[in-house]
């Protein structure tokens, strides 16, 4: 593939769709939510992508309520964690709309990782299975 910074941003945003796409399903999706934020934030300082403004999140977790960052890349829409500054620079958006729809894409997630792996400069951790260590039978009064 040829330079990162030389990748449109309908392209990446296609990537980063589809990463998301998986990660929701994934038993596994850490290292995709990881890819997907930061090639957000390098879309972000090189101005291929706009924060649009806050927007309360669907599945709050253990709050009662919290605020995600609306992010536009391309002709799509993405959420990612805010940080402090962008409560006080922001509008908050208020309820997600059900209205608004990322545009149907179809790229396989090899692709997709391949993409964002190349721009971003980030790689998977091999995932490592705990040793299994037997157990030591003695008997008893030893």
């Amino acid at each position: 593939m040829s330079d990162p910074s030389e990748l449109s941003s309908e392209k990446l945003a296609q990537a980063i769709f589809t990463v998301n796409k998986h990660a929701k399903t994934a038993p596994d999706s850490k290292f995709l939510y990881q890819i997907k934020k930061a090639a957000i934030d390098q879309m972000l300082k090189e101005g291929k992508a706009k924060k649009v403004g806050l927007q309360y999140s669907r599945n709050p977790g253990l709050s009662q309520q919290r605020s995600d960052l609306l992010v536009e890349c391309a002709n799509y829409m993405f959420h990612i964690p805010p940080q402090k500054k962008d409560f006080k620079e922001l509008p908050h958006l208020g309820k997600l709309s059900d209205n608004v729809r990322n545009p149907k894409t179809r790229m396989n997630l090899r692709e997709a990782k391949s993409i964002l792996q190349n721009y971003t400069g980030l790689t998977s951790a091999p995932v490592q299975k705990p040793s299994y260590q037997r157990p030591v039978f003695k008997r008893l009064g030893e």
